[in-house]
């Protein structure tokens, strides 16, 4: 991609902000160009955060149906998915989803609760209750 055809139509979903991406100058070296954005970037990010939000929808549903535990909804509305709250707390993957059940949840250190409450951005009480 040239300099001159880095999008410039600007990103609602970017706020302010610029981005960087890579393009060729004109003697053909590869430089930092900031960019607006795309109405594509916007769109893609809009479908991404609908997703998302329609996961925190269900599992907050099946919170209050008692099928799984404030953990999994608090995980979706911080937009993180199993693989990132994995990789943010350090626990692994199989043992998260054995905390979404509301009985082991229920259960929990209160060590393990600080510990995920740190990655979601939460106080321990907050996690414990339902979004």
């Amino acid at each position: 991609m040239d300099i001159s055809d880095v999008p410039q139509e600007g990103n609602s979903t970017l706020g302010h902000h610029r981005k960087a991406l890579y393009a060729k100058d004109a003697s053909g070296r590869m430089v930092l160009v900031p960019s607006r954005g795309s109405e594509v970037d916007e769109t893609v990010t809009l479908q991404a955060i609908q997703r998302l939000n329609a996961q925190a929808d269900e599992a907050r549903r099946r919170c209050v149906a008692g099928q799984t535990a404030p953990l999994e909804v608090w995980m979706w509305t911080q937009r993180m998915d199993l693989p990132l709250l994995s990789q943010v707390t350090g626990i692994w993957q199989w043992r998260i989803r054995r905390h979404f059940r509301p009985r082991v949840f229920a259960r929990l250190k209160p060590a393990l609760l600080e510990r995920y409450a740190q990655a979601l951005g939460l106080r321990a009480e907050q996690l414990q209750q339902i979004p």
